[in-house]
């Protein structure tokens, strides 16, 4: 099954967080959110996936390339006018003649999202939602089913005094041919807004499961922030998917130190410099890449930072040690 993943906002609350860069490359344990939810399809057997793409491409663009390097075959389809959720999704998926997986670029997850796609393909609706519990459901459109799934009532961003359920829409969604068939070319559409009340009106199935595991809605500092907390302690549980590359055996090593004021304040520097770059924080700030590796640690005898490089080619460690000496000076 393909995937299209919905990476096209502007993300305007998160923004103290992420700057100028688009929401889905917030990072998260020093990996953008996206590079997660990636590796969350690859293990769920989703390998052709299509990122709907608006807000500030570029950076998305320049980090994933054409996934080759996350196990998967990606490409990117770039939004001239916002398209909504469902037109950005038909722009991608345009002919498609198969179901195929949505999901937002801005949710973190631990989905069985297979379950869910057997689900799908089992009753056959037009669209499957994947719903989860949430104690303040205000920020989100709530989904009422009856005893078998079948969705009554999709209400978004309701106030309290028309609560029914703590279930939400997550986002994610298995949608069949023929519903995607009922968004109009060239125009913005939304799923929750405009789709779903369509297809209900037509007497479509659409079917909701309630999915176990962790769900997350980035989009504000606050759940951003949670959310971190929570993949530190584990109740998220992500998998990264990236092994430390091994180290070759034959290593030039080149070793400088760099006294600073303030060992704890640089280095967190440092991490947020680095930050999205496949960086490990789990023995200080480590990159490795198969021929080459940096170590960067605060020196515990004294205020100094230590940068360790080892390369194959003993010059160019020398010269990675260098820059990022560099790197340490300017943000020390």
């Amino acid at each position: 099954m393909k995937a299209v993943i919905l990476a096209g906002g502007k993300g305007t609350r998160l923004r103290p967080v992420t700057g100028g860069l688009p929401k889905p490359m917030a990072p998260l344990l020093g990996r953008p959110v996206m590079a997660h939810i990636i590796e969350l399809l690859r293990r769920n057997g989703i390998t052709d996936i299509c990122a709907s793409l608006g807000y500030c491409p570029e950076p998305i663009v320049d980090y994933f390339g054409d996934g080759s390097a996350f196990g998967v075959h990606l490409r990117c389809h770039i939004e001239q006018a916002p398209l909504g959720t469902a037109g950005g999704v038909r722009a991608c998926m345009e002919g498609e003649q198969e179901p195929f997986l949505v999901i937002s670029g801005d949710a973190v997850c631990d989905f069985d999202l297979a379950a869910l796609i057997r689900r799908h393909l089992q009753d056959a609706p037009a669209v499957t939602i994947a719903l989860h519990p949430q104690a303040d459901p205000l920020r989100y459109g709530t989904v009422l089913t009856d005893g078998d799934g079948r969705v009554l009532q999709l209400l978004e961003k309701p106030p309290w005094e028309k609560v029914v359920t703590d279930l939400v829409n997550t986002g994610i969604y298995v949608v069949s041919p023929q519903a995607m068939a009922q968004v109009p070319p060239d125009v913005p559409f939304d799923f929750a807004r405009d789709l779903f009340p369509r297809l209900l009106a037509q007497g479509e199935t659409l079917l909701g499961v309630l999915m176990a595991g962790y769900w997350c809605d980035i989009g504000t500092p606050l759940a951003y922030y949670q959310c971190c907390v929570d993949a530190l302690r584990g109740t998220l549980r992500l998998h990264s998917g990236w092994e430390r590359t091994p180290e070759p055996e034959v290593r030039h090593k080149t070793r400088l130190s760099v006294a600073c004021g303030d060992r704890a304040r640089t280095m967190r520097r440092l991490s947020e410099a680095l930050m999205g770059a496949g960086t490990s924080f789990d023995d200080g700030v480590r990159i490795t890449r198969e021929h080459c590796s940096m170590h960067v640690y605060p020196q515990a005898e004294r205020s100094a930072i230590c940068i360790e490089c080892a390369c194959s080619d003993a010059e160019f460690a020398e010269t990675l040690a260098l820059t990022v000496e560099e790197l340490v000076k300017c943000v020390r």
